[in-house]
């Protein structure tokens, strides 16, 4: 399947705002494209808390984070819903605009999100690629951050298939600095094993919830967030601090539900 842009509801993009977007001119912008585990949370949603919300702390001021990350979408419902082009109609040259989907990707019963690892979501992982191009923006793909989820031998085990692979020989042809998250993510959830982990993700007297996390765990994936993006010199040493220090839980805050 190829995609264009004429493809993308141009009905849907002028009803898509953008929120976080920092108004100070001077400053690098990061924008981070994606599903709920990046997504900014609400009062009424806490203590679930997405990476994206704590990546600032590992981040200069001189680069501010605008998370459109929305809760469930994929690759593809995002730009069908206009709001890629929603960021590209604000991006600007030396921009980052950082790509993170498949968890709803993967969900082949609903035609409206799905899309197979190697043809449709390649496709359209290309369209975020091109389009920070165009704009003079530089894209990053982040392989998706691994659910909660152990064997009978404890053993930290994958969930999302071929989306990651798919993600990396996109990267690797396309030439697009790439953050392994789903191998940083499992490779911590093992080290950290069974019962450890669950203090990471959003487990709460009412709810057990494998995939979301709480401050914790939003803290130590955009710490992972952070590490690959100097990793792959998408940033400069300078560009980074905090990486190896410790984040209160406190810094972490959900303002009012709109």
């Amino acid at each position: 399947m190829s995609l264009s842009r004429r493809q993308v509801t141009s009905a849907a993009l002028a009803a898509v705002p953008l929120v976080g977007r920092s108004p100070e001119k001077g400053r690098r912008t990061l924008y981070i494209a994606g599903d709920s585990t990046a997504a900014q949370k609400f009062a009424d949603a806490a203590p679930e808390t997405g990476w994206g919300m704590a990546l600032p702390f590992f981040l200069r001021k001189e680069i501010g984070v605008s998370n459109q990350a929305v809760n469930g979408r994929s690759s593809k419902s995002f730009v069908d819903e206009g709001r890629l082009d929603a960021i590209l109609a604000t991006i600007r040259p030396d921009d980052l605009l950082l790509v993170q989907f498949a968890h709803n990707d993967e969900k082949s019963e609903d035609p409206t999100r799905y899309t197979e690892p190697w043809s449709t979501y390649q496709d359209y992982l290309r369209l975020y690629v091109e389009g920070a191009r165009a704009h003079g923006a530089r894209p990053v793909l982040a392989t998706p951050v691994e659910r909660r989820r152990f064997d009978a031998d404890g053993n930290a085990v994958p969930t999302h298939g071929d989306y990651p692979a798919a993600m990396r020989a996109l990267a690797a042809r396309e030439r697009v600095a790439l953050l392994d998250i789903e191998a940083l993510s499992l490779a911590l959830w093992q080290a950290l094993g069974v019962e450890a982990t669950k203090t990471y993700f959003n487990w709460t007297d009412t709810e057990q919830d494998n995939t979301h996390f709480n401050p914790p765990g939003a803290i130590a994936v955009a710490r992972l967030v952070a590490q690959e993006l100097l990793r792959t010199r998408v940033l400069a040493r300078h560009d980074v601090i905090r990486l190896h220090q410790s984040i209160p839980d406190s810094w972490i805050t959900w303002p009012p539900a709109s």
